[in-house]
């Protein structure tokens, strides 16, 4: 997992989150090359992200809370130590009217952190 980078969740969570691969990398090399299937990027991929809150609640029996509470701390270490050159992460943030998206709205995007501020990938 921790070979994988710049891989950007779009929205919110759940299923109206979208993770997009397109320009992720998986051991420095692009993850469409190295998977070399859209059909599954863009199909059991997408779908498996979108249901995975539920699928840990089925499985478990019990609340996701310890994932939420995993990504809160990932997100605060983020922010935190800021990401490295060529890098970035999700966030949810306001928004600037960066993608198309509505100004003023919090959604997840690509960012880049230094200093404790992040910019949004362009």
């Amino acid at each position: 997992v921790d070979k994988v980078q710049n891989v950007i969740i779009w929205g919110n969570h759940s299923s109206t989150q979208f993770p997009d691969a397109s320009h992720a990398t998986v051991n420095g090399q692009p993850v469409p090359a190295a998977v070399n299937d859209d059909a599954w990027l863009n199909g059991v991929f997408l779908e498996t992200i979108q249901k995975r809150g539920a699928a840990v609640i089925a499985a478990r029996k019990m609340s996701s809370a310890m994932s939420a509470a995993k990504a809160a701390g990932d997100h605060m270490r983020d922010w935190w130590v800021g990401t490295k050159p060529g890098q970035w992460v999700s966030m949810g943030v306001v928004s600037d009217g960066s993608y198309g998206m509505p100004k003023d709205i919090v959604f997840s995007f690509p960012v880049h952190i230094k200093n404790g501020k992040y910019e949004i990938v362009q």
